[in-house]
């Protein structure tokens, strides 16, 4: 079974910008065998991949068939999974019409924000007053791989390290809920961090990472409670120019 998704997560990936140009569906993976439970698992994983890369675009109908056929599932997976994703909050059903990939609701982000805001910029200002030797070497080792990927516009790897960056701050304060918290709300942002993956918005992303760690090494706590501020406050200000360029993705 983890080999099945982990092949099906590498044909997204590799697939999606394809899928925005032609077919969406050229992003699902053919799947063979398995019990009913574990189809269910991985057609759910495999459309959510499709829809948080964007192959799937919000707003777009959902062709149950055209699902089955890709995937060589029958209609009862592609259901079970599509009833997981609409708990998920990442497709709707509408009466009459059929389902469709839930477009990206501003309010909802904006409520996601405040909720990091809220709790990583008191994590930041309190890993800056622990003055952690460990922390503060974690945290440079992680800019350092940041700055050789981040001008090579590779956003799946800079993601990677963007979500190790943040995480190594939330590990250094202890507070298993609070991270947990995050979590949530940062996993709810993964489609609309897919409008702002351009090779500028790395390069921002960067310095504004080093504006945290700058303040967090001198342990200047006001300071990297402010820079993380003003990091997460950049998402929002973005989203708001993409919501203007692409008012298709986003819910009125």
């Amino acid at each position: 079974m983890l080999a099945c998704l982990l092949k099906i997560k590498h044909a997204v990936n590799s697939s999606s910008e394809m899928a925005s140009v032609g077919d969406p569906y050229v992003a699902l993976q053919k799947i063979r065998g398995g019990e009913r439970g574990s189809l269910t698992d991985a057609v759910e994983h495999a459309l959510r991949e499709a829809i948080v890369t964007l192959a799937l675009e919000p707003g777009m109908m959902i062709d149950k068939m055209a699902v089955c056929e890709r995937m060589g599932v029958s209609r009862f997976p592609v259901s079970a999974a599509l009833a997981k994703l609409a708990h998920a909050g990442l497709v709707e059903v509408l009466p009459q019409r059929g389902t469709r990939v839930k477009p990206i609701a501003l309010d909802d982000i904006r409520q996601h924000l405040f909720i990091r805001s809220a709790l990583e910029v008191e994590t930041v200002r309190g890993v800056a007053r622990m003055k952690d030797r460990a922390t503060i070497d974690a945290l440079a080792a992680n800019l350092d791989e940041q700055r050789k990927i981040a001008g090579n516009g590779q956003r799946i790897e800079f993601h990677e390290l963007d979500l190790a960056f943040h995480e190594i701050l939330l590990d250094a304060v202890k507070l298993p809920r609070v991270k947990e918290i995050v979590a949530v709300s940062r996993n709810a942002l993964d489609r609309a961090r897919q409008l702002l993956a351009s090779p500028e918005r790395l390069v921002h992303t960067l310095e504004e990472h080093e504006r945290i760690f700058e303040a967090i090494r001198a342990g200047r706590a006001d300071a990297a409670a402010k820079a993380m501020h003003d990091h997460l406050d950049q998402v929002i200000e973005e989203l708001h120019r993409s919501a203007k360029e692409r008012p298709d993705l986003f819910a009125p």
